[in-house]
């Protein structure tokens, strides 16, 4: 770990105050954690956009009771095999599933799965969630 440095930030009040109370409901000590937190999310973020490996979790709801959807759904998961790294499917009520899935891969080959998987008619709702691969984060 390298060497802590310290930088003012400026801030309106009308900005400082919600998060402040954003800081609190989180449970930060401080304000350099949640700075920190921040820097993080949006390093890993400009990481997607480039060339380099990501992992992160896609959250898709759909009825299964729509003909063929969750076999499409596998058939492309499988595609892809390397990319899929688990998943998990949960029976929401009668007629809604949520499948979880944890992606890793290049960059470009996940967002385009995640694409794809979205898409998907019958698909009501996707979202994916990226995180780091742990490499390059402080």
């Amino acid at each position: 770990m390298g060497q802590t440095l310290r930088f003012g930030v400026s801030l309106d009040e009308d900005l400082l105050r919600p998060f402040d109370a954003l800081c609190a409901e989180r449970g930060y000590g401080n304000r350099s954690e949640a700075i920190r937190d921040l820097i993080r999310k949006a390093l890993v973020e400009a990481s997607e956009r480039e060339a380099g490996e990501c992992a992160g979790t896609l959250s898709l709801i759909f009825d299964h009771h729509i003909p063929e959807l969750t076999k499409k759904l596998t058939t492309l998961q499988h595609k892809d095999h390397d990319i899929v790294i688990a998943g998990m499917h949960v029976h929401l009520d009668h007629h809604n599933c949520l499948e979880v899935l944890v992606l890793r891969g290049a960059a470009q080959r996940v967002r385009k799965l995640v694409d794809i998987l979205c898409a998907v008619r019958g698909v009501k709702h996707g979202s994916f969630s990226l995180t780091g691969t742990g490499r390059g984060l402080v």
